[in-house]
């Protein structure tokens, strides 16, 4: 297990984003089976959700770029049945304001009120882990803003799938996260890391 200065946070693996949803991940479905895997491996995971009221500045109808998604309450918002929430501690939410749309995971809001960041640095935090949707858009976002607040950061490369809005969008958004500083790592490599190191005392 990893040592309590390092944590799993999970980017919007909810319905919407998903097979079947308003603004389906190709395959989004497929990251749920591995971060399963992966989360026991953590002392603290944390998972972002998109939480939009209905008239959100982001949808097309308010002249935004995507249909309507993750609107609150809605079965559309919730994180994907199959992903066990029994590991995860503490659920974020970002771009509930109506005319704010909020791409980077640490900027998420607790139910305290305290930004997710904010969480990990009182945690005593220095690494984190990043896995979810998509790959391209609120991942990346995720990781540089992780990166610019200090963290290391380690990109898991097999629980995170891209958009592709235009082709190859997925593979550039890795190359970008990693010319940013953050470690590019595939499952295994995370699960051979954990086994190796010091575990802790859990988070409080």
């Amino acid at each position: 297990m990893f040592p309590r200065s390092t944590a799993l946070v999970l980017v919007d693996i909810q319905n919407d984003f998903c097979p079947g949803g308003s603004l389906a991940v190709p395959s989004g479905d497929q990251i749920v089976a591995v971060v399963n895997s992966l989360a026991p491996a953590f002392q603290f995971v944390a998972a972002t959700e998109d939480w939009h009221p209905p008239n959100h500045i982001s949808f097309k109808e308010n002249g935004g770029v995507w249909p309507p998604h993750c609107v609150q309450g809605t079965r559309g918002a919730e994180l994907h049945p199959d992903l066990n929430q029994s590991n995860i501690q503490l659920i974020v939410r970002k771009g509930f304001s109506v005319d704010k749309d909020t791409f980077e995971g640490l900027d998420a809001i607790s139910p305290a009120g305290a930004t997710l960041d904010e969480v990990l640095r009182r945690a005593g935090v220095e690494s984190i882990y990043v896995a979810g949707l998509a790959t391209d858009y609120c991942v990346k976002a995720t990781v540089l803003d992780a990166l610019k607040k200090g963290y290391e950061v380690f990109a898991i490369t097999d629980a995170m799938r891209a958009v592709d809005v235009e082709p190859g969008d997925g593979q550039r958004a890795l190359a970008e996260m990693k010319k940013g500083g953050a470690q590019l790592v595939t499952a295994g490599e995370v699960v051979n890391t954990s086994q190796k190191s010091t575990t802790g005392s859990p988070l409080s």
